[in-house]
C-alpha cells in the first residue's frame, strides 16, 4: 500500500495544478497533475479529477485519476478506451503534414515536423502508445 497521505483541504497550488491538468501537449504534466491532486480531497479537486478521467486524451491519466478518486471513496466509472482517432482529425493533420514535406522525406523529418505543428496530438498518442510509438508512428507515416 502507498504511504501518502490525503488531506482534507484546499491544496494551495490548485490553479498550478488545474493549468498543468489542462497541458494537451504534455501529458506527464498532467499525470503529475493528477498525481499531487490525489493527495487533496477537497470538492474542486474531486470535480477536476472528475473531468480528467473522463475527458483526458490519454488512457493512463484517465486511468490515474480514476484510482485517485476511488482512494477518495467516490463511485466513478472508468471510460472505456478509445479506438480510432484519440483526438478528433488526427489522421487528417497527419496527412497534412505529410503532404506538407518535400517527396522522399525521412520519417524522422516527419517525425519533427508533426511534434512542431501538432504536440498536442505527438503528446497524446506518446502517451497512449508508450514502447510502440516510434514503430506506430512508422507505421502510420508508410499508410499515409
Amino acid at each position: 500500500m502507498n504511504n501518502i497521505v490525503i488531506k482534507n483541504e484546499f491544496p494551495p497550488n490548485f490553479e498550478e495544478l488545474k493549468k498543468a491538468a489542462n497541458r494537451t501537449s504534455n501529458w506527464r504534466e498532467r499525470l503529475e497533475a493528477v498525481e499531487e491532486l490525489g493527495q487533496w480531497k477537497h470538492e474542486e479537486t474531486m470535480k477536476l479529477l472528475m473531468r480528467i478521467m473522463e475527458n483526458d486524451t490519454v488512457y493512463k491519466v484517465q486511468e490515474a485519476a480514476f484510482q485517485k478518486l476511488k482512494a477518495f471513496g467516490e463511485g466513478a466509472r472508468l471510460p472505456a478506451q478509445k479506438k480510432g482517432d484519440l483526438i478528433k482529425g488526427a489522421t487528417k493533420a497527419l496527412v497534412r503534414i505529410k503532404k506538407s514535406l518535400p517527396k522522399g522525406h525521412t520519417l524522422e523529418e516527419f517525425k519533427e515536423k508533426l511534434q512542431k505543428m501538432r504536440s498536442d496530438i505527438y503528446d497524446t498518442y506518446e502517451g497512449e502508445k508508450g514502447a510502440d510509438f516510434d514503430q506506430w508512428l512508422e507505421n502510420t507515416w508508410a499508410s499515409l
